[in-house]
């Protein structure tokens, strides 16, 4: 098997988690597919290596574009979800940890090299000496972007650790009542001061702004309730970028919405509602 090939699910692992985005990732693999066939490969003595570096580059080069864009979005702009098995321990080693949609979210606050160097890192395990030439930084510079974006990832992320079984246990409770159109028992699920992010991208109406607190949330649990998710079009439990979430369908094989959600301490503490159609087309195929 040609090495680029082989190495495929793990780049675009790479791609994906340092863009947000399947369909740039797709075409920074494409990007990097030509670049390896016209490569002299004598020299290459680390095939990972060197395509990690191709393709971090070209992410290195899209970020910087892809943030003038994302701030004339409209709304938020939110990554584009992946649905997925759960990945056993041997994916998790060589694809790093699955990337939640909250973690995507909070790493659009970070720059390009911050970014970089705290994907490659922090997810992926790749050292600063790798690190350093794709960024034409030194790796103790490397070391310092990685450790920047840390804290910045922590003081903006959950506020305790992840306890899965816990997480599934309130993402399947949420998905039954809002099926079943028990806007109490939704309520009851979401902490005081849930926030409810949404990306409809001007395409599909949402809020473009999030919203704050159980009291604005529920106003919009029940719109969810009466206009998109009822017992005829059921919120679907599924894993959404390696955490329990939900789908729902616009129409058979049309993915209408996708949901992720941060748990902690039995509460529903954020969620995220992906609803622009041109970041779910993708899923259509899953």
């Amino acid at each position: 098997m040609d090495a680029f090939q082989a190495e495929r699910r793990y780049l675009g692992a790479v791609a994906y988690r340092l863009l947000g985005s399947v369909a740039d990732a797709e075409d920074v693999l494409q990007d990097a597919w030509l670049r390896w066939q016209s490569a002299d490969r004598s020299d290459v003595a680390d095939p990972r290596a060197y395509l990690t570096t191709v393709v971090t580059r070209l992410c290195y080069d899209q970020l910087g574009s892809a943030r003038a864009r994302r701030e004339a979005y409209v709304g938020e702009w939110l990554p584009e979800p992946v649905l997925t098995a759960a990945d056993s321990p041997a994916e998790r080693v060589e694809l790093g940890e699955a990337v939640s949609v909250a973690m995507l979210a909070v790493m659009e606050q970070l720059s390009p090299a911050e970014r970089t160097a705290f994907v490659l890192h922090d997810v992926f395990a790749v050292g600063f000496d790798e690190i350093a030439p794709a960024l034409d930084r030194s790796p103790e510079a490397a070391r310092q972007l990685a450790s920047r974006a840390r804290r910045r990832v922590r003081d903006g992320g959950r506020r305790g650790p992840v306890d899965p079984a816990e997480h599934h246990r309130v993402v399947t409770a949420f998905t039954a009542a809002a099926t079943g159109g028990d806007l109490a028992a939704l309520v009851a699920l979401l902490d005081p001061e849930v926030v409810w992010h949404a990306d409809g991208g001007g395409v599909v109406h949402a809020v473009r702004r999030p919203v704050l607190g159980a009291l604005h949330v529920s106003r919009l649990l029940r719109k969810l309730t009466t206009r998109w998710i009822g017992p005829e079009q059921p919120l679907v439990p599924t894993v959404v970028n390696g955490e329990a979430g939900a789908v729902w369908y616009a129409a058979p094989g049309t993915v209408g919405g996708v949901m992720a959600f941060t748990v902690e301490n039995g509460l529903i503490t954020a969620a995220y509602v992906m609803v622009n159609p041109e970041k779910l087309g993708h899923l259509a195929a899953e």
